[in-house]
This record gives C-alpha cells, sequence and structure tokens, in this order.
C-alpha cells in the first residue's frame, strides 16, 4: 500500500507541474496521500548484514609467512646516478634586496601620492609599521617555530592589525592600503622581506 501511494503521489506531481489542471479528484487524492503517506508504517525490509560478523572467527586468522625471498644484485661493477641537483630537497639563500632599492621601487610605483604631511607617511611606512609587525607576538612565534609560508600568513595579519590601529591617525594611508592592491601587495611584501630576516 505504501508503496503504490507513493509511487501515485510522485507520478501525479510530476503530470500536475507538466499538465494543465483538469481533474479535481486526482488533486483530492494526491493531497490526501501527501498526508496520508507519513503517517503509514514503514515496509519491512530484510537486514542482510544480520550474522556476518558471528559467522566470521576472527580468532582463526594468522599471519602466515608467504616466501622468503633472498634478492641478489649482480656481482660487477656499476655506476650510481648522481643525485639531481634542480629537484627539491635543499633550501635557496633567500634573496635579500636593500631597504633603499625597496623604498626606490615603491616610490617609483606610488611616488606621485599627494600626501597631506609625506614626512609621517614616510617615517610609518619605514620605520614604525615594520616595528610594529615585527613585534607581534604570534608573527615572531611563527617565525621561531614554522615555515616561511606560515610566518607570511601571520604576518599578513599582523599587518592587518596594524593598519587597523593606524586608521584613526592615518585615514589616508589607511583607505589607500585597504582600497588599492597593488598598493597593499607592494606594501605587504615590501614589510614582509624586511621583518622575516631579522
Amino acid at each position: 500500500m505504501t508503496s503504490k501511494a507513493k509511487a501515485f503521489s510522485r507520478t501525479y506531481g510530476f503530470l500536475a507541474s507538466i499538465l494543465p489542471y483538469t481533474n479535481a479528484d486526482w488533486e483530492k487524492l494526491s493531497i490526501f496521500l501527501n498526508f496520508l503517506i507519513p503517517k503509514l508504517p514503514a515496509p519491512r525490509e530484510e537486514d542482510l548484514s544480520k550474522g556476518i560478523l558471528e559467522a566470521i572467527d576472527m580468532d582463526s586468522y594468522r599471519v602466515e609467512k608467504q616466501a622468503v625471498v633472498n634478492i641478489q644484485l649482480p656481482d660487477s661493477d656499476s655506476e650510481i646516478e648522481p643525485v639531481p641537483t634542480e629537484a627539491g630537497g635543499f633550501k635557496p639563500e633567500p634573496e635579500l634586496d636593500r631597504l633603499s632599492n625597496i623604498l626606490k621601487t615603491f616610490n617609483d610605483q606610488f611616488g606621485n601620492i599627494r600626501w597631506t604631511d609625506s614626512d609621517r607617511v614616510h617615517r610609518l611606512i619605514t620605520e614604525e609599521i615594520p616595528a610594529r609587525v615585527a613585534a607581534d607576538v604570534a608573527y615572531q612565534n611563527a617565525k621561531k617555530n614554522s615555515d616561511k609560508q606560515n610566518a607570511k600568513i601571520e604576518h599578513d595579519k599582523a599587518l592587518a592589525r596594524v593598519m587597523i590601529a593606524l586608521m584613526k591617525d592615518d585615514t589616508q594611508l589607511f583607505k589607500l592600503f585597504s582600497d588599492n592592491e597593488s598598493f597593499r601587495r607592494t606594501l605587504t611584501d615590501a614589510i614582509f622581506e624586511r621583518t622575516y630576516s631579522q
């Protein structure tokens, strides 16, 4: 009974959505079955997995040696290829750039911005922001106990916290940092390179 009611309800639901409404009795029956089906008892199905664990005696299984194999290497002169140097496995020396070059690149890209107090912004970017980011405890912990990628993640979070703290006093710098993707990326990379090597 339940399977027939479900089949009728599904079929009528599908047909009613694509055909025009013509038969009121079918609509009444469909509504009645939609309320009736949840009230009907679920059909009983045989549990096919019943008794499987009892039928297998796991204590009778044991580890058994299948074979003993003696690996024989040829007794001849051979050459072992060297380890390839282009693959991973070694840590390259970090490429460090002078702060003056970083500032020159930064000024070439963003030197035309009319700052209200350019000396203060210059001091913030070169001294105060890197010092505050370097003093961040989570960033220091990541530098000591993790790899460069995780340290970069913590650095970015620390820089965001520092920039939010500067928002009240230096809105122009904060606005440029949040609105200009290129400025944010350049500043973030420059401060990370400066603080990570310390």
